[in-house]
């Protein structure tokens, strides 16, 4: 591979180098070049956000599983799904995952970042994060306690209202779970409608909030296609970062760091750590595997992987759902109309449209299930609908025990790493699942709900012991989208970055993104990530200056 393409050529010297244009490295490469001081550049594997399902809503369905816009990763057979291997979906183009995602728009719990906080990362309790989730948004309600209204990220109200969603809504709160309209303000606990990172009814991606404002500036220079492909060292030290390896189609290119200058890895979950793995920081054991040679042993590296698994229970129901909309050409017509037009309708919609966070247990101090409801079902997102009217209610753990891990088997850079998720490989994480699915199940049993209900297609009503259930979650189980964590932030053997974002022994190198998280937040994950590199943005810029 390397014979046939051309001789490496430098673009140029920068002060921060950002590889990766997604949720965290838009929102970095708006902030770190605000100023005019710095020259920029960003660099992405994918192409420009220039597909239009990237900006309707609902096309997520497009744009899932398509290699133009997704890495279309798969997971390594996994134990805990019965030898399974599973899509793992990543965004794959300017704005990353926040570009192909189901547009929900959650933070956690404040007692995630303080328990951040009291793993020893100063700076990251809830208190210190909210001024950033604060400056982010753009919330069409207006700003309080809370929220902001300032921000490039819009925030808005779900459009769409269906009677069997709101029955959910009141279902729950026959079980005792309250309702609740703000999941990011004062409680997370309860029942309603998510709110969507839209604006007037086009999908707000970090590159549509962040990127497009920025992209005149004169010291921002923004390259797609550019798969990144290692990183370059000072010959002396070997622990210092001049510089980055990247591609461009059979071009092999450089970019090299100004004096005092950073680059910055945004690749995600999965593409940060196989970055460093690829430039030989990480286990020994797993480079050496590889084929390696070791630069810095950090045991970290790829380790600690946390995902939240989704139980996707289906139920037939009595009433039209978009499975008939959307199945029947001439009312998927109709529906295409009403968006063309109003900038309304089905179109509009998020992944999902009611929320639910509940305890399993009620001495638990917070909640610690999710769940996520579609007037729509499908064997996983993004395939065809079944034939008959369905519903989902999708149920994930929001704090697994288990852990996983992203390993690195070629140094070829264009060779996916293994990804092993370990799902479903603590007792505790067995338990809750099998909560969640009777809690599911009670919830279609309720008076307000169940009038609706014709009957369980999935797992199907045959599954009663809790054996019976976990196998079942074992078997139908999915990805709810959320890997985080393989670059944990931390002081400990296994930490890869200090509470600055810097990888532990290396200089003038950091990352951010998701990757980071020490543990996985209790929700969906792109809010916090952006929140993330708002927080980065601040501390490189003082670093710096």
């Amino acid at each position: 591979m390397e014979g046939k393409r051309v001789l490496t050529q430098s673009l140029g010297q920068f002060d921060f180098i950002i590889a990766g244009a997604g949720s965290a490295g838009c929102v970095l490469a708006n902030r770190l070049s605000a100023s005019g001081e710095y020259r920029v550049l960003l660099l992405e594997a994918g192409g420009r956000d220039i597909n239009p399902w990237i900006h309707v809503p609902v096309g997520y369905f497009k744009t899932m599983h398509n290699p133009n816009t997704d890495w279309c990763y798969k997971t390594a057979p996994d134990p805990g799904l019965n030898g399974r291997s599973i899509d793992w979906p990543r965004g794959k183009t300017l704005g990353g995952s926040s570009s192909i995602n189901g547009l929900l728009y959650i933070r956690g719990q404040r007692e995630d970042y303080d328990q951040w906080r009291q793993m020893g990362n100063t700076g990251w309790s809830y208190d210190d994060v909210l001024p950033y989730f604060k400056r982010s948004e753009s919330q069409e309600r207006g700003p309080d306690e809370y929220h902001g209204d300032a921000g490039p990220l819009s925030v808005s109200d779900m459009r769409v209202h269906r009677d069997v969603c709101s029955a959910l809504i009141d279902g729950a709160e026959e079980i005792g779970i309250p309702r609740n309209d703000d999941f990011n303000g004062a409680t997370q606990e309860g029942a309603g409608y998510f709110q969507l990172t839209t604006r007037r009814g086009w999908r707000c991606s970090t590159a549509t909030g962040y990127l497009n404002p920025a992209r005149s500036r004169a010291n921002l220079k923004i390259v797609t296609h550019a798969h990144v492909e290692r990183l370059l060292f000072d010959g002396e030290s070997g622990r210092e970062v001049t510089g980055i390896a990247f591609s461009t189609r059979r071009q092999l290119r450089q970019a090299t760091l100004s004096p005092g200058g950073e680059v910055i890895l945004s690749a995600g979950s999965i593409g940060s750590p196989h970055l460093l793995q690829l430039s030989g920081i990480g286990p020994g054991d797993v480079l050496g595997a590889a084929g390696i040679p070791v630069r810095h042993e950090l045991e970290g590296v790829g380790g600690n992987l946390q995902d939240h698994l989704q139980i996707r229970m289906i139920y037939e129901v009595n009433v039209s759902t978009l499975n008939n909309e959307i199945n029947n050409f001439f009312r998927r017509m109709l529906i295409g109309m009403q968006y063309v037009f109003t900038g309304k309708g089905a179109m509009a919609m998020g992944a999902s449209q009611v929320c639910i966070f509940a305890r399993t247990r009620p001495e638990l101090g917070a909640p610690d299930i999710q769940f996520h409801f579609q007037p729509l079902s499908a064997d996983k997102p993004g395939i065809k609908m079944h034939p008959f009217s369905g519903v989902t209610i999708s149920g994930c753990q929001l704090r697994p025990e288990s852990r996983g891990k992203i390993v690195i088997e070629t140094p070829d850079p264009h060779d996916y790493p293994a990804i092993h998720p370990n799902y479903l490989s603590t007792p505790l994480d067995q338990q809750t699942v099998v909560a969640s699915m009777r809690l599911s199940r009670r919830l279609t049993q309720t008076k307000a709900l169940s009038s609706f209900i014709v009957q369980e297609k999935v797992p199907g009503p045959e599954a009663t012991t809790d054996e019976e259930l976990l196998e079942m979650a074992r078997n139908i189980s999915q990805t709810i989208y959320h890997p985080t964590s393989t670059c944990k932030m931390g002081s400990d053997k296994t930490a890869v970055v200090d509470q600055r974002l810097k990888v532990r022994g290396i200089t003038r190198l950091r990352v951010v993104d998701a990757s980071i998280m020490p543990t996985i937040v209790s929700g969906n994950t792109n809010a916090p990530t952006i929140m993330i590199a708002e927080k980065a943005s601040d501390m490189i810029l003082e670093d710096a200056g």
